[in-house]
């Protein structure tokens, strides 16, 4: 309706627009039935680092953003543009306009490196985060990870008529008649593509929402999610209570889990309701015994072809007596192969996936598997129920309960392995209603935060603790899940995936989201100043760089914003907050390129960390100068790239004798060409640039 307003007072026939007026009132008046909202509620996105010129689609700097002109001529420092709604022109100078994005268009995004943090050189493991609107930062990661995450968790705006967030560039209060339909509009866009970002075979989208709209998010989400298993659970913030004037006093909020295909939560020792069940990290550890066989990204053979070879295994006994050599990418091996040395009989196991037969990889190397089956760590487990032979194994988490105490070894098995019992009471399904002391926003959300870069920066931020609970139930078994957060805030996210990863040795990878808005006293202050959002001042104080960025540093390298060691352990564990996290992060802002000057092969350099987000983020993102080489092999990256069909033949030959590298990018204008370079290398992912990546943005917008 707000856009159809809009139209109506444009109206210069007044006795005809009221009697419009007149008529739109009596159908707001009339009975709705289910959700209603205006799902083409115009949004648009301003550009500040886009340069205006011919063409370009520009807002007035002083205007507002979706009053949207076309740059017709430019004139020394004039402008000549026209009103794309009723064709109005004006002229006006260049430096009063501002590049604007329609959503819904094509654009062509990049990844500007502004900042790192390396507190693990060792690892090749690498978070990220994006300051960017999270629709265009949706859009390319869409490119870069459709159908690959396992969990988003997300924490957007309540709309509590606050002025917490922000459509078309202007905040939204109560006193906006149009704020349901315009959050919903918002929600809705990013959903959809959240949607496409996770895996159906397997994966969770977290939502958190307070009263204010969780009954119209429940009712978008079943529009969207159709044929997901939709639950949502109560979780009690603040148990002392908010009081509110001839109210209840308000002690909760609301977390929907979406989740798709197999996705479920899993048993832990807590139930999350009970006081006599109290959360208790040494003894929630999901599954003692875990595949071998590595799940989530990054699990297929031609990711890491080296770790996919045989285990053997004794068909009678189920004893693993040792492994073969990996097998070259053109040798296909049926699982279970069976062979037989003398008079026994041999069962070779491979790492295939079951859902679908593809061929996977181990999660270790074949030593390394034998040392565990000498220590009891590793065993083979017939599923009789699959009828397949399944390679288990301890991973460092259940090692470290074993040491202090909370797994005892009861002895060992006919084949060596360990017979482990807890000390502690059986695994429990958690309820629908949580009520944890360390879910309180107050103490374990806005005080964690504070003691790291001080007070008064955040609002409202999430209890640590219930964040990585919310994740536990569904990455415990996954330990090298992919997760975002497009809605990142402070960056808990990002914290509790560390904190998990610290618990239970995992390797899971997240990235984050962010814009870099100011606050509304911050915007009125830096605008009297004569500031704008290009500027620097403005910049430096905003959400992602003042916020987001400093906790992800600070907790990972284990101080506060001046430097000083952070105080105390993680609740229910023995790890020192000074001490950080052994992980890396980089930092990035995203930016717009033109169309034809990629096309051309000019923006290579722009477009490298693009690459290496495609390449799985893995070591730390490679750089180049304005000299490009004919050619990139980077082995610590997993990836390469050729720019000058001329040394294809070099190319080939580095890449094939390499084993590291599983990703392989080629700029080529030949179809056949491309066709040609490809054919040699097997299961590897294949990418034309610039076509493909120009392609799939044309395609999306």
């Amino acid at each position: 309706m707000s856009a159809l307003d809009e139209l109506i007072r444009e109206i210069a026939d007044e006795n005809l627009r009221r009697r419009i007026e007149k008529e739109i009132a009596a159908l707001k008046r009339s009975k709705k039935f289910g959700l209603v909202f205006e799902p083409q509620n115009p949004e648009c996105t301003p550009l500040y680092d886009v340069p205006v010129k011919k063409k370009s689609l520009v807002a007035l700097k002083a205007g507002k953003v979706n009053e949207i002109y076309r740059v017709m001529k430019i004139d020394g420092d004039n402008a000549n543009c026209i009103r794309l709604a009723d064709g109005e022109q004006m002229i006006c100078r260049v430096e009063d306009l501002i590049s604007v994005a329609q959503f819904g268009t094509p654009i062509y995004p990049y990844l500007q490196p502004i900042d790192t943090v390396c507190n693990a050189p060792e690892s090749n493991l690498w978070h990220a985060l994006i300051e960017s609107d999270n629709y265009h930062a949706l859009q390319l990661l869409k490119y870069l990870y459709g159908g690959k995450v396992d969990c988003i968790y997300i924490d957007p705006p309540y709309n509590t008529g606050a002025r917490d967030w922000k459509y078309n560039n202007d905040y939204v209060d109560a006193s906006n008649e149009y704020r349901h339909s315009k959050w919903l509009a918002m929600m809705e866009r990013r959903l959809v593509l959240a949607k496409e970002l996770l895996n159906p075979k397997d994966s969770v989208l977290i939502v958190t929402i307070d009263e204010h709209e969780y009954l119209h998010l429940g009712c978008l989400l079943e529009e969207i999610f159709r044929g997901a298993n939709i639950q949502m659970i109560t979780t009690v913030i603040n148990p002392k209570g908010v009081a509110r004037k001839e109210e209840f006093s308000k002690v909760e909020e609301y977390i929907f889990f979406i989740m798709f295909g197999d996705a479920c939560p899993t048993d832990s020792f807590d139930n999350m309701l009970d006081e006599e069940t109290q959360y208790d990290a040494k003894k929630f550890k999901g599954t003692t015994w875990l595949s071998l066989r590595r799940a989530g990204t990054n699990s297929s053979r031609k990711d890491r072809p080296k770790l996919f070879y045989p285990i053997y295994v004794e068909k009678n006994s189920g004893k693993i007596v040792g492994y073969g050599e990996y097998l070259s990418d053109d040798e296909y091996v049926a699982d279970e192969n069976v062979v037989s040395p003398g008079n026994v009989k041999i069962i070779s196991v491979f790492p295939i996936k079951p859902n679908d037969g593809s061929e996977g990889r181990w999660q270790l190397q074949g030593s390394t598997v034998m040392q565990g089956v000498h220590e009891g760590t590793v065993k083979a487990e017939y599923n009789k129920t699959k009828r397949k032979w399944l390679i288990k194994y301890l991973n460092e988490g259940a090692k470290r309960e074993i040491a202090s105490g909370d797994l005892m070894i009861c002895g060992k098995d006919d084949n060596g392995a360990l017979i482990l019992e807890r000390t502690s009471s059986k695994l429990v399904s958690p309820k629908t209603v949580w009520n944890r002391k360390t879910h309180n926003a107050t103490t374990f959300g806005t005080q964690i935060l504070n003691a790291i870069i001080g007070g008064g920066k955040f609002s409202f931020p999430k209890s640590l603790y219930a964040v990585r609970d919310a994740l536990k139930f569904f990455v415990a078994n996954k330990p090298d899940a992919l997760i975002v957060d497009f809605f990142a805030g402070s960056g808990t996210t990002l914290h509790a995936v560390n904190l998990l990863n610290a618990e239970d040795g995992g390797q899971r990878r997240c990235i984050l989201v962010t814009n870099n808005e100011v606050s509304d006293a911050e915007e009125k202050s830096l605008r009297k100043q004569g500031f704008t959002p290009a500027d620097i001042e403005w910049q430096k104080l905003g959400v992602a760089r003042y916020v987001t960025w400093q906790r992800t540093r600070c907790s990972i390298e284990g101080h506060d914003i001046n430097g000083a060691p952070l105080k105390g352990n993680y609740l229910g564990t023995e790890i020192p907050m000074a001490d950080g996290f052994k992980a890396n992060a980089a930092f990035f802002k995203l930016g717009f390129l033109d169309k034809d000057s990629v096309a051309l092969g000019r923006q290579f350099k722009e477009l490298l960390p693009v690459l290496w987000f495609k390449a799985g983020c893995r070591g730390a993102c490679p750089t180049v100068d304005e000299n490009l080489p004919p050619m990139m092999i980077l082995p610590e990256n997993n990836f390469a790239v050729l720019l000058d069909e001329k040394s294809f033949a070099d190319f080939e030959r580095e890449v094939l004798a390499c084993a590291a590298i599983d990703t392989i990018f080629i700029i080529t204008d030949s179809d056949y060409g491309y066709l040609a370079m490809i054919k040699n290398f097997g299961d590897k992912t294949t990418s034309r640039l610039y076509r493909d990546y120009l392609e799939n943005f044309r395609i999306s917008g």
